[in-house]
């Protein structure tokens, strides 16, 4: 038995709805219907009483205790978490890392990585308010199985890079890859990685760790690897030559690093390469410039805004040359803003041996002489007549250090048919992609720092989990390019998109997804991204086996 509901339009144009209850029969082995009632006079609610009572006549007894069976309440916040597993599929994230528990763990690693920064023990508490085990279908975990897991993708990450690039560059693999170093320091000393180096973060005395990123040409991470905190940049270049020539390399390769990345030796390795064509774009120093100029190869007036080119003739070597007014500009304030500071100084002194006459004027002299030294201004005549100080520019030093300011370089063995040299001087510009996803990956929203891990295989897993991370983050920030926010902004928005959680006689059965409202369904369209209605409870919970202390409760 059923209620027949049928919308139809009369000849007038008005429109109807009618309601039958019917019943099915087999007569002659064929299924018949019947009409018992006519219920078209019934209102809408009763008519929905009566198929609820016929859905359950099993069970009518229950429906009077409906209200005290079945609970609606918040539930898990589900809008991140899905947005992201999207994202993923549609990036082949998901293939690349498989289907194992392992690989979902790591997934969930990279999602946690994404929404909020921390520990694997963050992590874990991020899963609990989260519906990642629903969505992701994982089994429950504890924070010693992301750190085991930290193993799992040291062990597999090449496989996982390997399959990335193939599904990226199914046919048509690219030919240029751009390379770039950095560095993070670290809290602690027990890191296996760990050592002293050049520290760019500026942090004197602190222990730290060397990454290296190498990215497509659209900027896109293909590969990443971490070194001791001792290794110098040229030292990273080797493997990442072998890297290109034996996993990602076509048919013709040009790497392009910056001045500090490829010199003499790593240029011999590209040219001693027989697997495949290398080539190479990089930079070269002040120093090297000065040194061509009195050499005679090109002259200052080749230096200009417009991109200018310089063959040798003794070598197949080209050299890219352009002036950037705008950064001759910052250089100059930027030598008088020393300028500035080291006359601030000698008033100070000048007014301190005023206001002591006791003081040493030679003393007072030799601070003014260091504070110049360490501002590595051009020559000055530090003058003491009597008790006052005084400077004087010596007008040929500072000619030649504002001679090259703006002036860059750019060397390449390329040839004019293979690359013109604006296309050379572009693709060295690319950098600034690979700079870019440092930035991210360190400070502004991946914060690879604090590394929280010991072992090399974990530290090397991080920074995967890291890498991974910005691949979401760059297909989140192109998808709402056009919207006035930021990544972080647009997951923060997400995260308060919550389920509605259906428990039955104390039993969670599903969680419900409501309509979004207009700022998340924006987010969500531009993203591409389409919400189930509900998404069924697996009943896994998820805690750590690390409590916190009383300390921290109370603090």
């Amino acid at each position: 038995m059923y209620v027949d509901s049928c919308a139809y339009t009369a000849a007038s144009g008005k429109k109807h709805t009618r309601h039958l209850l019917r019943e099915s029969y087999r007569q002659d082995g064929e299924v018949r219907h019947r009409t018992l009632a006519n219920l078209s006079h019934c209102s809408d609610e009763e008519v929905q009483a009566i198929k609820l009572a016929l859905k359950h006549k099993a069970n009518l007894h229950q429906l009077g205790n409906v209200n005290q069976d079945v609970q609606v309440q918040q539930g898990l916040a589900v809008g991140a978490v899905w947005t992201l597993w999207q994202v993923a599929q549609r990036i082949g994230l998901i293939k690349a890392l498989g289907a194992s528990q392992q690989a979902k763990q790591a997934l969930w690693q990279v999602f946690a990585r994404v929404m909020e920064q921390g520990s694997r023990l963050s992590a874990v508490r991020l899963a609990g308010a989260h519906a990642a085990c629903d969505v992701l279908k994982l089994d429950a975990f504890n924070e010693d199985d992301l750190y085991e897991n930290l193993d799992w993708l040291a062990e597999q990450q090449e496989s996982i890079e390997n399959r990335l690039f193939q599904q990226r560059y199914e046919h048509d693999k690219p030919e240029l890859y751009l390379y770039d170093v950095t560095s993070s320091y670290l809290e602690g000393a027990c890191n296996a990685l760990a050592a002293f180096g050049y520290n760019r973060d500026r942090k004197s005395g602190k222990y730290q760790i060397v990454y290296g990123l190498l990215c497509d040409p659209q900027g896109r991470p293909v590969s990443i690897e971490a070194f001791p905190g001792n290794t110098t940049d040229t030292k990273t270049f080797g493997s990442q030559v072998r890297k290109v020539a034996d996993r990602f390399g076509g048919k013709r390769i040009t790497l392009v690093g910056d001045r500090g990345m490829i010199k003499g030796p790593q240029i011999e390795q590209i040219q001693a390469e027989d697997s495949l064509e290398l080539h190479y774009i990089t930079a070269i120093t002040k120093p090297q410039i000065e040194t061509l100029l009195k050499q005679g190869l090109f002259q200052m007036n080749l230096f200009d805004e417009t991109v200018a080119e310089v063959v040798d003739e003794e070598t197949p070597v080209r050299y890219v040359l352009r002036r950037n007014p705008q950064r001759a500009s910052e250089m100059a304030q930027t030598r008088q803003s020393k300028l500035a500071r080291l006359q601030q100084l000698i008033c100070q002194q000048n007014t301190y041996l005023v206001e002591h006459s006791r003081a040493d004027a030679e003393v007072a002299r030799r601070k003014v002489k260091a504070l110049h030294k360490k501002l590595r201004l051009p020559a000055v005549d530090v003058l003491l007549a009597g008790r006052t100080i005084s400077i004087t520019k010596q007008d040929e030093a500072w000619r030649e250090a504002a001679k090259l300011d703006g002036c860059y370089c750019l060397k390449t063995d390329l040839s004019k048919q293979q690359a013109s040299k604006e296309t050379v001087h572009d693709r060295y510009k690319d950098l600034s992609q690979v700079e870019w996803a440092f930035r991210t990956s360190k400070t502004t929203l991946l914060e690879a720092r604090p590394v929280y891990v010991c072992l090399e295989s974990r530290t090397r897993g991080h920074l995967l989990v890291v890498m991974l991370a910005y691949l979401l983050v760059q297909e989140l920030a192109r998808c709402w390019r056009d919207l006035d926010l930021t990544v972080e902004e647009g997951l923060d928005e997400l995260k308060s998109l919550c389920t509605t959680q259906v428990v039955v006689q104390g039993r969670s059965i599903l969680h419900n997804i409501p309509r979004p409202r207009a700022s998340v369904q924006q987010l969500l369209d531009a993203a591409g991204v389409t919400l189930p209605k509900s998404i069924a409870d697996r009943g896994v919970r998820v805690s750590t086996r690390k409590k916190l202390t009383e300390e921290r409760k109370t603090a």
